[in-house]
């Protein structure tokens, strides 16, 4: 039976995003370990997304808007604003920083956002390659078109089509918008899947599943039938046999890793952003 993973609220200073994983019935979907939708907020003048330079590890970063845009700076000197249905993915490797902001003319006005932030991370023997950015326009991301239903496929394979983004386990991750009685067929038999209802509402293994509901599909659930015009995010990959470790933005199979990790940052150690090096997120306390 497909099962329903509820989210937590968390507040990144200035707006609230839902947080799915991980998920204590669930570490990881695939190689997913982290799942944030951020918004839909509304901002007025002055305010809007201000993530100040914090550093990765370990991982790989894929950042999707449905509504606004977002700055993205990172220490390779990577400068990149995010628009909907563009993919920035960065992985993070051995080390990297980045911060996550918004442009003078977006914050000079009255603005809107909402997106998803994953993380997927790296196999073992991939976790210290060297620091990676890549943008991808909308415009180059597969779609996918069979009766009343449009994919777009953000990143991995998926129904005999490959995102351009180089990825690093078997994966996949698609927007998806389907007619009422639209049936899609589960991608892969044998990896592990999960749907995120954007709009609508579903039926999976005979449930049903509305707007803001993660859900877990079981390794008999073969397809997700749309009960209304829908909207949802499908994703999953090969399970990791070995999870690795996460503590805050650090993910390795090493626990002496992620110390190292810790001890850099709090030394100053990690590289810095050019052009946003003035000030940082502190390492937690706990």
């Amino acid at each position: 039976m497909a099962t329903y993973l509820k989210e937590e609220s968390k507040d990144l200073g200035g707006f609230t995003v839902s947080r799915i994983l991980p998920h204590f019935k669930k570490k990881m979907v695939g190689p997913f370990i982290f799942f944030d939708r951020m918004g839909p907020a509304n901002f007025p003048v002055g305010e809007g997304v201000n993530v100040r330079p914090h550093p990765h590890i370990g991982l790989a970063t894929i950042s999707y808007l449905f509504t606004g845009s977002m700055l993205h700076r990172d220490s390779l000197g990577s400068v990149q604003e995010i628009f909907p249905g563009d993919v920035n993915w960065m992985t993070a490797g051995k080390g990297i920083v980045h911060s996550e902001r918004e442009t003078l003319e977006v914050r000079g006005k009255p603005h809107k956002l909402d997106g998803i932030q994953c993380w997927v991370a790296l196999p073992e023997e991939r976790e210290e390659i060297e620091p990676e950015f890549s943008h991808v326009s909308s415009e180059l991301l597969p779609c996918i078109y069979h009766e009343k239903t449009m994919m777009r496929l953000i990143v991995g394979e998926a129904f005999d089509r490959a995102a351009p983004v180089k990825t690093f386990s078997p994966m996949f991750y698609l927007d998806v918008i389907c007619k009422a009685g639209a049936v899609v067929n589960r991608p892969y038999a044998n990896q592990e899947t999960a749907v995120y209802v954007i709009d609508g509402s579903v039926r999976i293994g005979g449930a049903e599943f509305k707007a803001g509901q993660f859900v877990l599909l079981d390794a008999e659930d073969e397809i997700v039938e749309s009960l209304t015009t829908t909207r949802y995010m499908l994703l999953g990959g090969e399970r990791f046999e070995r999870p690795p470790y996460l503590y805050w933005n650090f993910v390795s199979h090493s626990k002496a890793r992620l110390e190292m990790a810790k001890q850099r940052w709090e030394q100053g150690l990690f590289p810095t952003i050019p052009g946003d090096d003035e000030e940082h997120i502190p390492l937690p306390e706990r």
